[in-house]
């Protein structure tokens, strides 16, 4: 694929070592913005310093309307779905939740879909609902790239495994495997990515 425009993760349980993983092996020269919903509880705090500790990007808690800027972690803040407008900013919703949540990953994953097509990365980590299953699969369907986490390797298997009982992803793969992969996929298609299945 082309240099992606965006990458959309969503995760719950089991998900947060993972993506500290990830953000924590972004380059500093990061063009590709990279957006984030992860199932917490409403009051939950934390998580940008979090996730800010050993990243060498930055890492900012989404906000209603800001415009979406290249080389830039969000995260959805807890109680709020979070979507990206055509125009390239965000919109935060408090509509029903989605599969019990708010943020709901599918809500992010669409929204993004609409927008990015398939100049898109979509990654489904480890969680225990079906949350962002159905998401990932219109992102695969307008084109984009889809990566699901093996369920074997998931603490909870509930995600992956919802989103491989609908569709074939582009990559499933371990999480040392998604870190690695995803570098080389924000690298533009002059790197060869990994195989299409590995780890466990």
């Amino acid at each position: 694929m082309a240099t992606p425009l965006a990458v959309v993760i969503g995760g719950s349980t089991g998900a947060l070592e993972i993506l500290r993983m990830i953000v924590g092996s972004l380059p500093r020269s990061l063009l590709t913005p990279i957006v984030i919903v992860i199932h917490l509880p409403a009051h939950a705090t934390g998580l940008v310093e979090l996730l800010s500790n050993d990243s060498a990007v930055r890492v900012k808690q989404a906000e209603d309307k800001e415009p979406i800027s290249a080389g830039t972690v969000y995260i959805a803040p807890p109680g709020y779905h979070l979507l990206i407008e055509s125009h390239g900013a965000f919109a935060l919703s408090v509509d029903a939740p989605v599969h019990y949540s708010r943020p709901a990953i599918d809500v992010l994953f669409e929204s993004a879909r609409d927008t990015y097509g398939a100049k898109l990365i979509g990654i489904l980590l480890s969680g225990a609902s079906e949350d962002g299953a159905a998401g990932l699969q219109e992102i695969h369907a307008a084109g984009g790239t889809t990566i699901v986490q093996t369920p074997l390797s998931a603490d909870s298997a509930i995600m992956p495994a919802a989103a491989l009982a609908l569709f074939e992803p582009t990559y499933t793969w371990s999480p040392t495997d998604i870190v690695t992969g995803l570098n080389q996929l924000l690298r533009g298609p002059a790197s060869e990515p990994i195989s299409r299945e590995r780890g466990s």
